[in-house]
């Protein structure tokens, strides 16, 4: 058997390499393994629960190591979402498929250089690659396999607000913000969700992240927004929500890139605080190519609701900026999954003739 790990140590991880997962596991002759692990404890007594993080999700339980368990086992070929991976100490070809990409441009790091693939996700991804001399020749023009339901056909919007015990008969927001601290449910994110809630015009989903900076549990505390009209979305994978929403609510998340998929109005609620960070500390900020420029900024609480209703209203709106951005930062929507699987069995048949014979 061909031995394949894949590591992560949030939900988003994994959800981004399912569809890999669901087409690599029909191949006869492949296995494969599944470590990382939710992050435990803090600084001195950090570890990874690598059972709790897939628990969710339809993994043989057989197939979970523990991190120091996996380190001692050999693969033939690694994946990772995350920057620095999980990686057993024995070398093997190791691929890197990114979780996201957003105008912090923090999917992008010196790490990066230590992976024998990259699968971009898009041109723009890959001029930053070739500007920051990050394994530019390494770089496979792949896409974002965890977008194809928003492009492919395969979701039903009915089915998906049916699910949630939503009609569907007002607008659908979707709110989903950054886990960066300083980041919009932080500061004015409760009251701008109780003004949707009090204007009476709207349904409204909430979708915190799944591992916040700030130890805060968002279901919790926001519990008591919830109503007829307001749902918190307890779903991992956000893009089944991202498909159902008229609008989307965001501040400096990967989700607002995705959602120029679908050519959609965006609300930006600013997050000064987290931006300058942003500029300090990763130095790839960038404001200047696209940006903010495919919504409307909200800087006070009290603009949401006439800015959500003004967008609803002028849904074109900074359409041909969404859809200049989506065409530069996703290679291959709808089909990314089919491109990155013919990759690697080409890859993989190279050394592995027999592989699904």
């Amino acid at each position: 058997m061909v031995k394949l790990l894949f590591s992560g140590y949030a939900p988003v991880h994994f959800v981004c390499f399912r569809p890999l997962y669901e087409r690599l596991r029909q191949v006869r002759g492949l296995d494969v393994w599944f470590s990382g692990g939710k992050k435990v404890g803090r600084n001195g007594t950090l570890r990874y629960d690598a059972a709790a993080l897939y628990r969710p999700f339809d993994i043989p339980r057989d197939h979970v190591l523990p991190v120091d368990v996996m380190r001692r086992r050999t693969f033939d070929l690694a994946f990772s979402a995350h920057t620095s991976g999980f990686f057993p100490n024995r070398p093997c070809p190791k691929v890197q498929i990114f979780h996201g990409v957003s105008f912090r441009n923090a999917a992008v790091r010196e790490d990066q250089r230590k992976y024998d693939a990259l699968f971009a996700v898009g041109p723009y991804m890959m001029r930053v690659l070739k500007r920051r001399r990050i394994a530019p020749r390494r770089a496979v023009p792949v896409g974002f396999p965890k977008l194809d339901p928003l492009r492919n056909g395969s979701l039903r919007r009915d089915e998906i607000l049916d699910s949630l015990g939503l009609r569907g008969d007002r607008p659908v927001i979707l709110y989903a913000p950054t886990g960066q601290k300083n980041n919009s449910l932080e500061t004015m994110g409760e009251e701008v969700i109780e003004r949707i809630r009090a204007s009476g015009r709207f349904e409204l989903l909430i979708k915190p992240h799944d591992h916040p900076r700030n130890p805060i549990n968002w279901f919790r505390r926001l519990h008591r927004f919830e109503g007829p009209h307001v749902k918190l979305v307890r779903g991992l994978d956000v893009v089944p929500f991202l498909y159902a929403a008229d609008l989307l609510i965001s501040d400096a998340s990967s989700v607002a890139s995705e959602f120029t998929l679908l050519d959609r109005p965006i609300v930006f609620l600013d997050v000064p605080k987290l931006i300058a960070h942003a500029r300090r500390k990763e130095g790839a900020l960038d404001l200047k190519t696209y940006g903010r420029k495919t919504g409307i900024t909200v800087r006070r609480p009290q603009d949401a609701v006439p800015t959500i209703g003004w967008f609803l209203d002028h849904p074109r709106h900074r359409s041909s900026t969404r859809r200049r951005m989506a065409k530069d930062l996703f290679y291959n929507p709808g089909r990314a999954t089919d491109v990155a699987v013919d990759w690697l069995m080409r890859r993989l048949r190279r050394e592995f003739p027999w592989l699904g014979a």
